[in-house]
């Protein structure tokens, strides 16, 4: 049997997976670089909130 000629996936699918793809990787490699950059330095404070970082309404 064979096989047939024509394309099962249109470009346009093709150009949208690789992005998506490509997004995932850097991601990952800002991940990546931030965990590499907190085992460098543990003692500096990181860019995320905790719970003692949020602001009420007596804090203003």
């Amino acid at each position: 049997m064979a096989s047939s000629g024509k394309r099962k996936t249109t470009m346009a699918k093709l150009n949208r997976e690789r992005r998506l793809l490509e997004r995932r990787l850097e991601k990952k490699a800002k991940k990546d670089a931030r965990k590499r950059e907190a085992a460098l330095h543990p003692g500096l404070p990181s860019d995320t909130l905790t719970g003692s970082d949020t602001l009420t309404g007596n804090d203003l």
